[in-house]
């Protein structure tokens, strides 16, 4: 198992984790409603879960490319909205952490990604 793998498992299983979480945890629910988006949770929940599989089962290096930078898409809103409603520095780092990773294991997949000839005449 390489280490890059060992990464997509391990952030797969955290976004899996917390995607569960947000759908069926009071604590999450009380959270978004803190956050002034109980509308949203459902759907973080579902493109985390989304994000997760895409992580472990991304069939080609472009969709793994795409989970990835979704999911640190995601991570970018959490800390918009850690931000917006003054949460302490501490209270950052899981999001940007995850950012950080999710960065990564996009630049990655997306350099090992096969490219198509440009069609264009070399002169």
């Amino acid at each position: 198992m390489t280490p890059f793998l060992v990464v997509r498992v391990l952030t797969a299983a955290v976004f899996l984790f917390f995607g569960v979480l947000t759908l069926v945890s009071p604590t999450m629910i009380v959270e978004f409603e803190r956050f002034g988006l109980p509308h949203w949770r459902v759907v973080t929940a579902v493109l985390e879960i989304a994000g997760g599989l895409g992580l472990v089962f991304g069939p080609r290096p472009h969709w793994l490319a795409a989970a990835a930078a979704g999911l640190g898409g995601l991570m970018i809103g959490a800390l918009v909205v850690r931000l917006r409603i003054d949460d302490p520095w501490y209270a950052l780092l899981p999001a940007a952490s995850l950012l950080l990773v999710n960065a990564w294991i996009a630049a990655r997949a997306y350099a090992q990604a096969p490219r198509k000839p440009s069609g264009r005449a070399k002169l």
